[in-house]
């Protein structure tokens, strides 16, 4: 029998690598929604804003499940917190819940929302695990938590189906964000202070995202569960960056420059901030993943960086 699933966010870097995923399976078709109208395609909707008052009825007929990644990653030129937070919400929280409630209305079995392990926080003495406590610290994870709260609400309201997936960060060839930074000073190969990060971050390569992804679209023990999901092989920023410039085909130069003088150097240009991050740690448990689901990471760590250099 021949699913429907509406997948938001297609043109995006998660979107893309999922529907070309989703394409090479029979059992499935797609319809997507993209707010990028020089990128659509067959069975793709313009969506040019998604808020509170999104009208998604056009594409929910007929839809068995959704998987919603569109969202706001990034604020620009927004220093305050407060305006922070609004612009996360509007789209991240306000949008997520308008979708889901109009699904719900058209009988939609099952929806996937993409969260983020901002959720849990920026970091903890031991691994974070599904049950613990939210603890998000930053707008957007503050955006994120409230979708959560609010799908948990409209599950127990209506009878809809919720997984709700909590990745870090995510990394593959041409990844935005702080992996893409990583990957061009890995083709650079210049010399770098970052030899005696010894922290411990989980990470999870693209591969492995998207296969947790389309296992929770029909899985039957998905159901109303979140997930964290990762490589299950924690590394330390200085091994992610030899591993990185290793399989650019490069010779790693990177000196150990104790953190502490890191910190104090970059506190000098006040990015202290980002000295911290590198170097602290980041764990998850995804022991709840696995049994819940039988699934494990068919890409490792290993593997999944030398894919980012092919």
């Amino acid at each position: 029998m021949n699913r429907k699933i509406l997948l938001t966010g297609s043109s995006g870097f998660i979107g893309k690598n999922l529907l070309q995923n989703l394409y090479c399976l029979i059992d499935y078709s797609v319809v997507c929604s993209s707010r990028n109208i020089d990128k659509i395609g067959r069975n793709e909707y313009f969506v040019p804003l998604i808020d509170a008052q999104t009208d998604w009825s056009p594409l929910l007929s007929d839809i068995d499940y959704v998987v919603h990644l569109a969202g706001r990653a990034h604020q620009q030129n927004i220093s305050d917190s407060s305006d922070q937070l609004y612009a996360y919400r509007k789209v991240n929280t306000d949008g997520v819940i308008n979708l889901a409630r109009q699904a719900a209305e058209s009988g939609i079995k099952r929806f996937i929302f993409i969260s983020s392990i901002g959720v849990n926080g920026l970091g903890s003495r031991k691994p974070f695990r599904y049950d613990d406590a939210p603890s998000p610290q930053e707008p957007y994870a503050v955006s994120k938590y409230e979708a959560e709260v609010g799908l948990q609400k409209i599950a127990k309201e209506t009878g809809m189906e919720i997984v709700i997936i909590r990745p870090p960060l995510v990394y593959a060839a041409n990844a935005p964000g702080n992996f893409g930074k990583l990957t061009a000073l890995a083709k650079n190969n210049l010399p770098l202070p970052l030899g005696a990060m010894d922290n411990k971050r989980s990470l999870v390569g693209i591969d492995n995202l998207v296969d947790l992804i389309i296992t929770c679209i029909d899985h039957p023990k998905a159901a109303n569960q979140t997930f964290l999901v990762s490589d299950d092989n924690d590394v330390s920023t200085s091994h992610l960056l030899r591993s990185m410039i290793l399989s650019a085909g490069k010779t790693p130069f990177l000196l150990p420059v104790p953190i502490r003088i890191l910190r104090f150097f970059a506190g000098l240009l006040g990015k202290a901030s980002v000295i911290d991050r590198m170097s602290s740690n980041l764990q998850i448990d995804i022991s709840h993943t696995k049994s819940t689901l039988g699934w494990k990471p068919p890409v490792s760590f290993e593997e999944g960086i030398r894919r980012c250099f092919k």
